[in-house]
């Protein structure tokens, strides 16, 4: 008897898909590849932060396709769904409100899941508000740190603030309209007197970049506090700027000195100032003290 033929349609359907993470337009709607939007239109699945935003620039270019909600609240129980349709053929783009997905937005779930299950994940660059706002904000960027959102709470992000105090990086921020305030007076506080770009509505008609020094744009924003989408950019700290030893103290500026410095721009009293310096050089209190009292005996 002759053997049976093999059914092409099941060796198909065994085939694993393909997760495409497309990044979409942070505000202009025109900010969208024209590959981006092949593949939104050839999959067979649209996974999405938000179904009503993604709605949105879908009509606006007649894309037809099923729509899947994934945000943070869904993420764990979705992620294994859509492993399941993906590892059953099926071609699937997961979506961001805005901007590249994963980047402080969900998603690292389902690609990690797509990574130990070897199934392909191509990513579909495009608009991010990080590269967007570092490129026009006019700061080093040769270098810099992404930190993304800081904590909400006052001395969960104080905290996060203290370790990148050392850092001789640009610092990357985002941050949400009614805690922006409050995160550049601890930023004042910890990091220094700094020069900082407040980058908002990035593409969108209301776009702007405010330039300055941490001290001023927390003094302009206390009373109101704006609107939108933001990215907060920092400089490296005038300390961090020069050269540094092995153990990470900067060189060029005696600590009483930088002392003096935080003082008279920040307005704070010896007591503090010398808690932010040894902060910025990597020492404790008791250090610091020990190295400006020395200093002082010599002079």
């Amino acid at each position: 008897m002759p053997s049976q033929a093999p059914n092409n349609n099941d060796n198909h359907a065994a085939r694993p898909g393909t997760l495409y993470l497309v990044a979409t337009p942070i505000g202009n709607l025109e900010d969208i590849t024209l590959r981006a939007l092949r593949i939104l239109k050839e999959v067979d699945l649209i996974a999405c932060e938000d179904t009503r935003q993604s709605k949105k620039l879908l009509a606006r270019y007649d894309i037809h396709k099923p729509l899947e909600s994934y945000h943070e609240h869904n993420e764990a129980a979705r992620a294994m769904e859509l492993l399941g349709r993906l590892k059953s053929g099926a071609k699937i783009a997961l979506v961001s409100d805005a901007g590249t997905p994963l980047v402080s937005d969900p998603g690292n779930r389902l690609v990690s899941l797509c990574a130990e299950n070897k199934i392909a994940v191509v990513p579909i660059p495009g608009p991010s508000a990080l590269t967007t706002a570092l490129v026009g904000s006019g700061m080093d960027v040769s270098q810099f740190v992404f930190v993304g959102f800081l904590p909400a709470r006052s001395g969960e992000r104080r905290k996060e603030l203290q370790a990148l105090a050392a850092d001789p990086r640009t610092l990357v921020f985002y941050e949400a309209p009614h805690r922006l305030a409050l995160m550049l007076e601890d930023a004042l506080e910890i990091l220094g007197d700094r020069e900082a770009v407040i980058a908002r509505e990035l593409t969108k008609i209301h776009e702007e970049f405010r330039r300055g020094r941490l001290s001023g744009l927390a003094n302009e924003l206390r009373s109101r506090a704006p609107r939108g989408e933001i990215t907060v950019i920092v400089g490296a700290g005038k300390a961090l700027s020069q050269s540094f030893h092995h153990d990470g103290i900067a060189s060029d500026v005696a600590l009483p000195d930088r002392i003096k410095e935080v003082m008279h721009s920040q307005k704070l009293d010896q007591k503090a100032a010398l808690k932010q310096v040894a902060r910025e050089r990597g020492l404790n209190k008791r250090e610091a003290y020990k190295q400006l009292v020395a200093a002082r005996d010599k002079s």
